[in-house]
């Protein structure tokens, strides 16, 4: 097994030359893929290098680099890892190729729930569900009786007494370097609607004010960088003991439990996503990744590259990685580290509305929420600064008249 690893590691990093056993073909036609960097894409990116002749990037930049390199002639990567949100872009550039030609000829074993199709053509394909649940120290709450918390009132609740106690840095943790994602999230949690007919914003209201103000709340108990925080960096938080509580990314609880790099294997888990207040549904959207083509690459190298993605995303690659995601892909088996997203799913947490105009009122909450929650201004303020910043975007991509 060591073995197999340290060449799967030699392949990543010196784009292999030679079929390993576990490719049912050999790729003669170099390949470059561009991916997020957590463990899943590092399983399935893995399993695409035993076809030889592939080179794997994994960064935490990916959808910056994805758009540049993508949109280069010949493309720089022939492979992309997206995700709901990120595929949009590509989308409206014209930079990804229609895979339906490449399914019926290399992809029978796909599922019709992986087939991400747009106006009736398969753009992606979708080979795991990811979401943020609860992730918790069962140690603290059980040694400071506290219940695992179901609302987010609950947990301000849970994050005062451990802050009293004082066994941890910080009682709370998140990746809130993506506030745009955390206010989508706890906004959907209060059931708010993004927009109102012809496209026009509407987040100016109670529920917006609500989301912000609970958000306003939970930084309290956070990292005082809680705003440069990203996935990478609340892992290792868990890992390292510094956090009791985040409602955190589901492919990252198995790395929890890793006694290479984790201080608290056995310590960490995990529940559904908390909902703002009793009575609503979990502030968390479910996300779906997978991979698309390249449109700047030639027929050949499309279909080259489809076929090592396959590769990646096969039933052995699923069963020696079962319990990094929870997987779209045949040989999947539910496992105690995706219990809490399965939980999160079950309560009603909603698919994050991708789409043209929502990529513009993303760029507007990311844009504006910072001075809401550093205290510089109001929570009424920041949304009608979004609102508005949204406007002249919507107006000058023709959305809104």
């Amino acid at each position: 097994m060591m073995v197999k690893k340290m060449i799967l590691a030699f392949s990543l990093c010196l784009m292999a030359t030679i079929a390993y056993a576990d490719c049912s073909f050999e790729n003669t036609i170099p390949l470059k893929s561009s991916t997020a960097g957590f463990q899943a894409w590092k399983a399935v990116t893995g399993a695409m290098a035993e076809c030889g002749n592939f080179e794997a990037e994994l960064s935490q930049e990916v959808h910056i680099k994805q758009a540049t390199g993508f949109a280069a002639n010949p493309s720089l990567y022939h492979i992309g890892g997206v995700m709901n949100s990120s595929l949009v872009p590509l989308l409206n550039e014209g930079l990804i190729r229609p895979l339906d030609d490449l399914v019926a000829k290399h992809g029978q074993q796909l599922k019709p729930n992986q087939l991400m199709k747009i106006e009736g053509r398969t753009m992606a394909i979708a080979m795991m569900v990811n979401v943020q649940h609860l992730m918790y120290r069962e140690d603290i709450l059980n040694d400071l009786g506290i219940a695992v918390p179901t609302t987010y009132e609950e947990v301000l609740a849970a994050a005062e007494k451990i802050k009293k106690a004082g066994v941890v840095d910080y009682p709370f943790g998140g990746s809130w370097k993506t506030t745009w994602l955390e206010f989508v999230n706890m906004y959907l949690g209060y059931q708010g609607e993004f927009f109102k007919e012809g496209n026009l914003p509407a987040v100016n209201n109670e529920k917006g004010v609500a989301a912000l103000e609970m958000m306003k709340r939970l930084a309290k108990y956070m990292d005082p960088e809680y705003l440069t925080s990203d996935s990478t960096y609340v892992q290792q938080q868990f890992q390292q003991g510094k956090i009791a509580m985040a409602n955190f990314w589901a492919s990252r609880a198995a790395a929890m439990d890793d006694p290479k790099e984790s201080q608290v294997v056995g310590k960490v888990k995990t529940a559904a996503a908390p909902a703002p207040v009793k009575g609503s549904i979990p502030a968390a959207t479910l996300w779906w990744d997978g991979v698309v083509i390249a449109k700047n690459i030639t027929d050949k190298e499309a279909e080259a590259a489809f076929r090592v993605a396959m590769e990646g995303l096969d039933k052995d690659m699923v069963q020696a990685n079962n319990d990094v995601a929870i997987w779209l892909i045949d040989g999947y088996k539910p496992s105690p580290a995706t219990g809490g997203a399965t939980a999160t799913a079950a309560a009603g947490a909603k698919p994050y509305p991708a789409s043209t105009k929502m990529g513009l009122m993303q760029t507007a909450i990311a844009n504006n929420i910072a001075d809401c929650l550093t205290g510089r201004q109001t929570a009424k303020q920041t949304l009608e600064d979004i609102e508005a910043s949204y406007m002249t975007s919507a107006q000058e991509a023709g959305l809104v008249k």
